[in-house]
C-alpha cells in the first residue's frame, strides 16, 4: 500500500512482523524501516526470554485491528463519500476519514505503552496529513514520538537476565517437587501417621505437587518454541493447559486456608468431629476452585475467546480467578492474627495446664 509516496509492509488480518525485532522493541517491521541498517541486523537476537513480551505486543496489535474494522463497520459508507482520506490501519494506529487539507493527530498506540519511561505521564502524539494524493506519512514516526531512548548498558544483556530467572524457578520448583514427593510417600508408607491433620497435609503437598507440574507444562506449551505466537494460537490443547494451570493454583492457594482454618478450629473448639470437618474441608480444596475455573472458562469461551488464555486483559473476567485467591489470603490472615491472640490468651491462663486444649500449644 502506498502512502504519500512511501511503502509501507501491510500483512494480513492486521499481523505484525514480531518475530523481526530488536531486542526490547517490539513494533512493526515497518516501524523497523527507520532504524539503521546495522540495527536491523539486530532484529531476532532475542531469544525465548522476549516471547512473552512479544507475545503480548501481538496481542495488543491484534486487539486494536479487530477495534478499528468495527469502527470501520459502524459508519455509513455514504458519509466517506465526502472524504479524500478514507479509513486506514497502518498495522498500528486506526486513522477515521479526513478531508483535503485535514490534519488528524492520535495518541501513540497502546503498544508503546510498555515501553515508556517512568518519566513520562503519558504517551506522544503522531499525526498525518490528508492530501490530494491520499494519507501523507505519520510525522513524527512512531520511532520518534513513542520510544524512548534507553540508557546506555540498560539492556546490553537482556536475554541473560530472563533465563536465570527461568532456570532459577525451574531447579526451584523441581527441588520442591522431590522433596514434596518424598514427603508424600513416608506420610502414606507409616499408618501411624494417617490423622485428620496429616490427610490435611497431604493434600496440600498434593497442591504444590500439581502447581509445579502445571507450570512446567505450560512452559512446555507456550514456550516450546521462540517464534510460536500465542496470540494466533487457538488450539484447544492449549487453552485446557491454561484451564488446568489455573485449577493447580487456586487449589494451591484454598488448601493453605484449610490448613489455617483446621488450626483455628482446633484452638477454639475443644472437641470436634474431624472426619466430618475434613469431608468439608475436601470439598472446600477442590470443588471450590473447579467451580471457579469453570466459570472462568466458560466466560473467556464467550466474552475473551483471545490466543491461548494465557493473557488477561479483561479485568472483570480476570477477577472470576483472583477474587477467590484474594479472599483466601485475607480470610488467613484475619485466622492468623486471631490463632496468635488465642495462643497469648492460653499461655497467659493460670489454669492452661488443665485446659482439654493445651496438648496443640
Amino acid at each position: 500500500m502506498e502512502l504519500g509516496g512511501a511503502a509501507l509492509r501491510v500483512t494480513g488480518g492486521g499481523g505484525c512482523f514480531l518475530h523481526h525485532m530488536w531486542p526490547q522493541k517490539a513494533h512493526c517491521w515497518s516501524v523497523l524501516e527507520r532504524f539503521p541498517r546495522e540495527s536491523r541486523q539486530q532484529a531476532g537476537t532475542g531469544g525465548s526470554s522476549q516471547v512473552s513480551s512479544l507475545h503480548h505486543s501481538d496481542c495488543v496489535i491484534k486487539r486494536e485491528h479487530e477495534k478499528c474494522m468495527e469502527r470501520m463497520a459502524e459508519d455509513d459508507p455514504e458519509n466517506d463519500l465526502e472524504f479524500r482520506c478514507p479509513w486506514l490501519w497502518d498495522n498500528l494506529t486506526c486513522w477515521q476519514p479526513a478531508r483535503v487539507g485535514e490534519v488528524v493527530v492520535v495518541s501513540c498506540p497502546e503498544l508503546f505503552i510498555q515501553f515508556m519511561s517512568e518519566e513520562d505521564d503519558e504517551l506522544g502524539k503522531v499525526s498525518r496529513n490528508c492530501t490530494e494524493g491520499g494519507w501523507s506519512e505519520t510525522f513524527p514516526h512512531y520511532v520518534d514520538a513513542c520510544m524512548f531512548d534507553e540508557p546506555n548498558g540498560t539492556h546490553e544483556h537482556p536475554d541473560m537476565y530472563y533465563v536465570s530467572v527461568k532456570a532459577l524457578y525451574t531447579v526451584g520448583y523441581s527441588t520442591s517437587l522431590v522433596s514434596l514427593c518424598t514427603a508424600m510417600v513416608i506420610l502414606c508408607r507409616f499408618r501411624k501417621l494417617h490423622c485428620t491433620r496429616n490427610f490435611i497435609h497431604m493434600n496440600l503437598f498434593v497442591s504444590f505437587i500439581l502447581r509445579a507440574i502445571s507450570v512446567f507444562i505450560k512452559d512446555g506449551v507456550l514456550y516450546a518454541e521462540e517464534d510460536s505466537n500465542h496470540c494466533f494460537l487457538h488450539t484447544v490443547e492449549c487453552k485446557v493447559v491454561m484451564v488446568f494451570f489455573h485449577y493447580c493454583v487456586l487449589s494451591n492457594y484454598f488448601w493453605l486456608f484449610i490448613e489455617g482454618l483446621y488450626l483455628f478450629t482446633l484452638l477454639v473448639e475443644t472437641f470436634f468431629p474431624e472426619r466430618r470437618y475434613f469431608y468439608w474441608y475436601t470439598i472446600i480444596g477442590w470443588g471450590t476452585p473447579t467451580i471457579c475455573v469453570v466459570i472462568w472458562a466458560v466466560l473467556r469461551l464467550h466474552f475473551d475467546d483471545i490466543g491461548c488464555w494465557d493473557m488477561n486483559d479483561n479485568a472483570g473476567i480476570w477477577w472470576v480467578i483472583k477474587g477467590p485467591v484474594l479472599a483466601s489470603i485475607m480470610i488467613n490472615f484475619v485466622l492468623f492474627i486471631g490463632i496468635i491472640i488465642i495462643l497469648v490468651q492460653k499461655l497467659q491462663s493460670p489454669d492452661i495446664g488443665g485446659n482439654e486444649s493445651s496438648i496443640y500449644l
